[in-house]
């Protein structure tokens, strides 16, 4: 039997503080299939769904530099969408620090829209009374105060828009025990057990991308029957999370630096599961972050991968 939510059209909308990630969150929607339209005034919105629903996933964009911007509209418009059977719509709350905020307009030197005159904090601090009730209204709320770019893109896909909403996305990671845990894993592996490839002068500056550091590690005698330990257990709970409805799982591989064991599992096992036929992502989060320059900075510190 058909269930309502599935015969309605999806329809996201974003808003929070300024400075928080809105046109990223966007971005990232639209990537994902949604027809997406930033900075859409609230009156608008009606007139736009008045011939129906959209034929696609709709993303809208919504900020208070908008002329016609109140938070009772906003929340009036929700309350008409949640009445409307043929459209399911969601709110998504960016949320930040006010420290954080403030850091970001310093360092684009951009001003406040709600403080032109003013210092950036006196703005985000009219915006954080302003939005409070909108907030406590919000379907999804993210923080984004410690995300990058990236971060926030996977949190919008996992939490908002998982591939389109068809099936369950695998996402395998690697990183590094010493910046901490990524966010959202379903399961963490620890891979330091391994033999390093940090203390071969010849490998040290590669990364587990490279076929000769990926061989180095599985040629340590552990690690065969460790990786098919691991996907043994992964190809036996993925398919329940599937029918349990779960639109994401997160699987992260962990070492020391998140350079060479680590993303040399990940390597290894993405495939694998593509294989099964699963919708997989990789992400090595040191590497994405670092660059040549912490790659170079790793190195002088003396610190193993």
């Amino acid at each position: 039997m058909t269930s309502e939510r599935e015969t309605q059209q999806r329809m996201v909308l974003i808003t929070g503080p300024s400075g928080a990630g809105r046109a990223t969150a966007i971005a990232a929607l639209e990537d994902r299939g949604f027809e997406a339209i930033d900075n859409m005034p609230l009156g608008l919105v009606p007139r736009l769904l008045a011939a129906g629903p959209p034929e696609r996933p709709l993303a809208l964009g919504l900020d208070v530099r908008n002329r016609d911007f109140a938070p009772d509209a906003l929340l009036e418009l929700m309350d008409a969408l949640a009445a409307r059977c043929d459209i399911h719509a969601d709110l998504v709350y960016l949320d930040c620090r006010a420290e954080v905020l403030q850091r970001r307009f310093s360092e684009t030197r951009r001003r406040h829209p709600l403080a032109p005159a003013e210092a950036p904090e006196a703005g985000i601090a009219r915006e954080f009374d302003l939005m409070r009730g909108v907030r406590a209204r919000a379907d999804i709320l993210i923080d984004t105060s410690e995300l990058t770019p990236h971060d926030l893109r996977a949190e919008i896909a996992r939490l908002v828009a998982p591939a389109n909403g068809v099936g369950l996305v695998v996402s395998v990671q690697s990183f590094s025990y010493k910046r901490g845990l990524p966010r959202g894993l379903d399961m963490v592996l620890d891979a330091r057990f391994l033999d390093n490839p940090y203390w071969q002068p010849n490998l040290r500056d590669r990364d587990g991308r490279d076929p000769r550091v990926q061989a180095h590690v599985a040629a340590d005698a552990r690690f065969a029957p460790f990786f098919e330990r691991v996907l043994d257990l992964v190809r036996f709970v993925l398919p329940a999370y599937a029918q349990e409805g779960k639109s994401h799982f997160g699987l992260g591989f962990g070492c020391t630096g998140g350079r060479h064991r680590s993303v040399a599992l990940a390597e290894r096992l993405a495939p694998a599961l593509a294989a099964d036929g699963w919708q997989v992502t990789v992400r090595h989060r040191e590497l994405d972050r670092g660059g040549p320059a912490a790659e170079a900075a790793t190195t002088q510190e003396g610190s193993p991968a």
